[in-house]
C-alpha cells in the first residue's frame, strides 16, 4: 500500500496547490461573474480564455514532462532545468515580440477590433504563465507541494482581489480617486488585468528558482529533450484543441449569429460545474507524472498501474455523482440566467472522466519514449472534435459541442487502450471498473427520473442513492475500517 499512500498523501498536498485555487475560482469568481456581467459578456471571457489555453501549451511545448522525464535518474537534474527554462524565456521573448508587432491584426482577426488592448495583456500573461511552468515541475520533482500550494492559492488570491476592488469597489465608489481606476469601455477587462497582476505574482514569487538559472546550454542533452518534447507538443496542441475548441467553434458555428456569444456564456458557465472533476484530475496529473516514471523501473510497476486506473475511476465517479444527485444545489453557483444549460452537466462530467483515464494510459508511450504515438491519438481526436462540432452545433447548439467532447474522449480513451497493449500490456480490471460504471449511470438515471418530488425529498434520495454507490464500493473492494483509517492517516 505504500506506493498508493505515497501517491495519495501527493495527490492531496498538490491538491492545495490546485484544488484550492481553482476551488476559490469557482466558489468566488464564476458565481461573481455570472452575475454582474451579461451571458454575451461572460462569453467574452470563455471565449479569450479558451485561446490563452491553447497559447499555454504551444509556448510550453512539453517542457514539463520533458523536465521529469530526463531528470528522473539524472545526477546533474541543473543542467536538464537550465535547458527546459532557458529555452522557454527565449522562445517567449520571441512570443512577446512577434505579439507587439501584430496586436492590431489579430485584434481584427478573431472579432476584437475596438479592445486591441486585451490581446497585448493576454500575451504577458500567458508569457509569465508559460516562463514558470519548468519552475513550478521543479518544485514538484523535488517534493516541495508547501511551496507549491503557497505560490498557487497567492495567485489565485491577488486575482479575486483585484477583481473585486477593480468591478465592486472602484466601479461603484464616489470616491474621486478610486472611481478613476474604473473605465467603463474597459469593461470585462479588468477581468483579464487582474489576472496579468496574479501571474506577475508568480515570476516574483518564483526568484530563487529564476536566479538559479545558468545561460549554459548543453546542446546534446537539449537535442535530445527537443526529440522527446516535438510530439508532446503535438499531443498538448491537440489535447488543448480537444478542450477549448468547442467554445471557440460555438461562436462561429452556433445557427443564430446574433446570440453566438450568448451561447458561449452559457456553455462556458455550465461547463463549470464540472470543475470538481477537472480539478481532481489535475491533481491526479501533477502527482501521477512523476510517479509514474520513479515508478517505472520497478517489477510491479504493472500491477500498479493497473490498481491505480482503478481507483481513479471509482473517485471520478463519486464526483460524478456527487455534482448531478445534488445539481439542485450546484446549479446556484452561476447566475439564474445561465442555468438553461444544466442539461449538459452529466455529459462533460462523463467526457471529464474519459479525458482522466486518457493520462492514466498514456504511461505506456511516456516511458517507452513512443510520444509520437501519442501525438497520433490526440490529433485522431482534434479530427472527431472539428467533425462531430461541424455536424452538431448548427442543429443542437451547445448541445451538439458537449458530445462531441464526450465522443472525442471517448475514442482517444479505447484507441489508447488497445494501442497501448500491443507496447507495454497492462491489465486493468476492466470488470470492476465496467461495474462501476454501469452502477452509476444506473444510480443516475434513477434520481433522473424519480426526483421529481419537493428539494428535502430530493436531497434525501440524492444522499440514499450516493451511499449506495460508495457502500457497492467498500463490498467489492474489501475495504474494513482499519483500510479507511490508514488511508485518512496517510
Amino acid at each position: 500500500m505504500k506506493e498508493y499512500k505515497d501517491l495519495a498523501g501527493q495527490t492531496l498536498v498538490y491538491g492545495l496547490g490546485t484544488i484550492v485555487p481553482r476551488l476559490l475560482n469557482y466558489l468566488l469568481l464564476t458565481p461573481f461573474y455570472t452575475r454582474i456581467f451579461l451571458q454575451n459578456e461572460y462569453g467574452v471571457i470563455i471565449e479569450l480564455y479558451s485561446y490563452v489555453a491553447f497559447l499555454m501549451v504551444l509556448l510550453t511545448y512539453g517542457m514539463e514532462t520533458t523536465y521529469f522525464r530526463f531528470s528522473s535518474g539524472n545526477e546533474n537534474k541543473n543542467v536538464v532545468y537550465n535547458n527546459a527554462l532557458g529555452s522557454l524565456l527565449l522562445s517567449s521573448l520571441l512570443f512577446i515580440i512577434i505579439i507587439g508587432f501584430f496586436q492590431n491584426n489579430i485584434a481584427s482577426l478573431i472579432g476584437y477590433v475596438h479592445q486591441p488592448k486585451y490581446i497585448l495583456w493576454f500575451s504577458f500573461i500567458v508569457t509569465f504563465d508559460a516562463i514558470t511552468a519548468v519552475s513550478f515541475a521543479k518544485l514538484r520533482n523535488e517534493n516541495k507541494a508547501y511551496k507549491f500550494a503557497f505560490i498557487k492559492i497567492g495567485n489565485i488570491l491577488i486575482n479575486i482581489g483585484f477583481n473585486i476592488f477593480f468591478f465592486l469597489i472602484c466601479k461603484n465608489s464616489t470616491n474621486e480617486i478610486l472611481s478613476s481606476f474604473y473605465k467603463p469601455e474597459i469593461g470585462v477587462g479588468y477581468a483579464f488585468l487582474s489576472n496579468l497582476f496574479a501571474s506577475l505574482f508568480n515570476v516574483v514569487a518564483l526568484y530563487k528558482e529564476f536566479f538559479s538559472l545558468r545561460f549554459k546550454f548543453n546542446v546534446r542533452l537539449l537535442k535530445e529533450m527537443f526529440s522527446y518534447a516535438w510530439p508532446l507538443l503535438i499531443i498538448g496542441i491537440a489535447g488543448m484543441f480537444n478542450e477549448v475548441a468547442d467554445k471557440i467553434l460555438l461562436k462561429y458555428l452556433s445557427a443564430d449569429n446574433l446570440d453566438s456569444m450568448k451561447e458561449v456564456g452559457v456553455y462556458g458557465a455550465n461547463y463549470k460545474l464540472a470543475i470538481l472533476m477537472s480539478i481532481f484530475i489535475q491533481m491526479f496529473k501533477y502527482a501521477a507524472e512523476p510517479f509514474f516514471f520513479k515508478k517505472s523501473a520497478d517489477s510491479d510497476a504493472k500491477k500498479v498501474y493497473g490498481n491505480v486506473m482503478n481507483y481513479f475511476i471509482i473517485f471520478c465517479l463519486f464526483i460524478f455523482l456527487l455534482v448531478t444527485l445534488y445539481i439542485d444545489i450546484f446549479k446556484y453557483f452561476i447566475g439564474e440566467k445561465f442555468r438553461d444549460g444544466l442539461f449538459i452537466v452529466p455529459i462533460i462530467l462523463f467526457a471529464n472522466m474519459f479525458l482522466g483515464i486518457f493520462y492514466n494510459l498514456s504511461v505506456w508511450y511516456k516511458i517507452n519514449n513512443r510520444t509520437l504515438s501519442g501525438a497520433i491519438i490526440a490529433i485522431i481526436g482534434v479530427f472527431i472534435t472539428v467533425v462531430l462540432n461541424f455536424i452538431f452545433i448548427p442543429r443542437i447548439g451547445y448541445l451538439g459541442s458537449a458530445w462531441a467532447t464526450f465522443f472525442c474522449y471517448l475514442v482517444m480513451v479505447l484507441i489508447s487502450y488497445f494501442w497501448g497493449r500491443q507496447v507495454y500490456k497492462i491489465n486493468y480490471p476492466l470488470k470492476k471498473i465496467l461495474i462501476y460504471n454501469v452502477l452509476a449511470i444506473f444510480l443516475f438515471f434513477i434520481y433522473k427520473y424519480i426526483g421529481i418530488f419537493g428539494s428535502t425529498i430530493n436531497f434525501i434520495i440524492s444522499t440514499v442513492l450516493l451511499l449506495i454507490y460508495i457502500l457497492a464500493i467498500v463490498i467489492i473492494e474489501k475495504i474494513n475500517f482499519n483500510t479507511i483509517k490508514n488511508i485518512i492517516k496517510a
